[in-house]
């Protein structure tokens, strides 16, 4: 990130990534009293994920509601945005007009014409961060002026409650400081690691597909606890704060899963007996599986 005395990459964006983590609103209005322009973001489309990491800025306190714009051709959409205090709007060109941070949202197939509509209004102040799937640097780059500052970001659902897993790739104008200042904000929805863009297509596998492989597990594990005689309602509850809490050992004490899952068998105990249907179940393989045909499919989307 730049130094206390220069400009960061957008005026004001400086002011909001500095000091804590996650700087609250009165942070923000301090610096607005300084004369710092406000960080306005945009997202060229207002699907599950441009909502997600837009709540994640607003609850973190990173961007104000009435600084983010969205755009969409329907309000089917935008009218989540507009319940979180954002401005919306029909055009497309409006959002970079008003915004130099743009994030753009749409479906990966309709991503080339709207890159194409929006590039004669594209600057180079303009920072650009693509959330499609599969749609790579050089296309990005090869659909918008020649120097634009392009990005490309792997996020997952879990952005809504600011428990993300995201990774982000910088193409060939973005330099340091657009990669610094667009992991600040991206924290504000979860973990963002900067990675090389071949690992991005692996992250789809992993992350963003892994929710759902993730949800059938706790979904088994309830059913198993079902059959068993337990309630639904309850079981489902315990299943989830059972991964929930798994999740976090793992991340706070940074332990391979092998060793956690070692210190909860006990010789002849309940887990081992558990741990053996699994194996006959063929679980991991059933997942190591399940992340190689999501990220297959992912590179054959991304043209690979």
């Amino acid at each position: 990130m730049t130094g206390a005395g220069r400009r960061s990459p957008i005026g004001g964006a400086e002011g909001v990534g500095r000091g804590k983590a996650r700087p609250g609103r009165g942070e923000m209005a301090a610096a607005a009293t300084q004369g710092m322009e406000p960080l306005r973001v945009g997202f060229v489309g207002a699907g599950r994920m441009a909502e997600a990491i837009a709540q994640g800025f607003i609850r973190a306190g990173k961007v104000e509601a009435q600084h983010i714009l969205a755009s969409a051709p329907t309000d089917r959409n935008l009218c989540h945005f507009q319940a979180l205090g954002c401005r919306t709007t029909h055009c497309n060109r409006e959002v970079l007009q008003s915004c130099l941070l743009v994030f753009f949202a749409t479906k990966p197939h309709v991503l080339p014409t709207v890159l194409a509509e929006v590039a004669p209004v594209v600057t180079a102040k303009h920072i650009l961060v693509s959330v499609a799937a599969g749609v790579s640097l050089s296309t990005l780059e090869e659909l918008l002026p020649p120097t634009a500052r392009v990005l490309r970001v792997s996020p997952n659902l879990p952005c809504m409650v600011q428990e993300g897993a995201m990774v982000m790739a910088r193409g060939r104008h973005a330099g340091s400081s657009e990669a610094k200042l667009l992991q600040t904000l991206l924290e504000a929805c979860g973990q963002c690691e900067e990675v090389p863009e071949a690992h991005v297509d692996i992250h789809t596998g992993l992350s963003g597909s892994g929710v759902a492989f993730v949800c059938a597990f706790s979904e088994a594990l309830a059913e198993g606890a079902i059959k068993m005689g337990m309630p639904g309602g309850l079981a489902h509850r315990i299943a989830a704060q059972t991964l929930l809490g798994t999740a976090k050992m793992l991340q706070q004490k940074g332990q391979h899963p092998a060793q956690l899952r070692t210190d909860v068998c006990t010789p002849g105990g309940t887990t081992i007996y558990g741990l053996h249907a699994l194996e006959q179940g063929g679980l991991r393989a059933a997942a190591m599986s399940a992340v190689e045909a999501a990220t297959s499919r992912a590179r054959e989307l991304s043209g690979k």
